[in-house]
């Protein structure tokens, strides 16, 4: 009896990279990619601070799975592209009826709500609100100097910004700056490090920012600012925060 031919085996699809479909319906996070491959031609046009002043503002365009596609590291690590995009690639899921959303800490629908660049010399980063509704981007620019847009607007400040910041109550982004040098406390103290800070507050409702400097008495060498029913309350250190021990309180227009 002549043995039947079986047909072969049909050979498994390749695997689909769930950010390359991703990208593919992202005009802006394709744009950025195209400007960081373009690096070394825009810079020699617009120099070094114009190249980081665009990527600045193309980065304020992008969604969280939009950095998370790019590859950026995330509030998971930092030192690491998304290891898990059939997750973080999916839509975000939205919280509890009568509950706010939550800050995302991956893996997770939607991907996280921070990003960082661990590798290139512009040193992004991301925070968004945990709605997504508001982002804040920085990019490092030349003496490494910090550029912030907060929702696309450039957020000036007369002395060095830091790269880190937080939200707050998801409408006011808070960082920190060098204070001024007359401040009768202020110095450097190790690797360049500033001793006294001032706190930058930008309120995305007004689109205003806000700068607060220390008293001449005030050592705020990691400040904090806490808002409780409406007022300000500013603490010179974590510790002080942690037990309630505000310099002063503020109430800001």
């Amino acid at each position: 009896m002549r043995a039947r031919l079986q047909a072969p085996e049909p050979e498994p699809e390749p695997a689909t990279d769930p950010w390359q479909d991703w990208l593919s319906r992202s005009p802006e996070a394709l744009t950025v990619r195209q400007w960081w491959a373009d690096v070394v031609e825009q810079t020699a046009q617009l120099g070094e601070d114009g190249y980081c002043e665009r990527l600045g503002e193309l980065l304020s365009r992008l969604s969280p799975r939009d950095f998370a596609a790019l590859g950026l590291g995330c509030t998971r690590r930092i030192d690491r592209a998304c290891r898990e995009p059939q997750t973080c690639s999916q839509d975000t899921v939205p919280p509890p009826a009568g509950e706010r959303p939550a800050p995302r800490h991956g893996p997770v629908a939607g991907a996280c709500s921070g990003f960082w660049d661990c590798y290139t010399r512009y040193e992004v980063r991301a925070a968004f609100t945990a709605d997504d509704r508001h982002r804040a981007v920085t990019v490092q620019g030349r003496w490494s100097r910090v550029m912030l847009w907060v929702d696309g607007i450039r957020v000036e400040a007369p002395s060095f910004l830091d790269d880190t910041g937080y939200w707050v109550n998801d409408r006011f982004y808070v960082t920190e700056m060098a204070a001024p040098d007359d401040h009768p406390l202020q110095g450097h103290v190790g690797m360049g490090a500033i001793a006294v800070l001032s706190l930058v507050i930008h309120d995305v409702a007004t689109a205003t920012t806000h700068i607060v400097d220390p008293e001449p008495h005030e050592n705020w060498s990691c400040p904090v600012a806490v808002l409780r029913d409406g007022e300000w309350r500013l603490y010179p250190t974590l510790e002080a925060r942690d037990t309630d021990r505000p310099d002063r309180t503020l109430t800001l227009p």
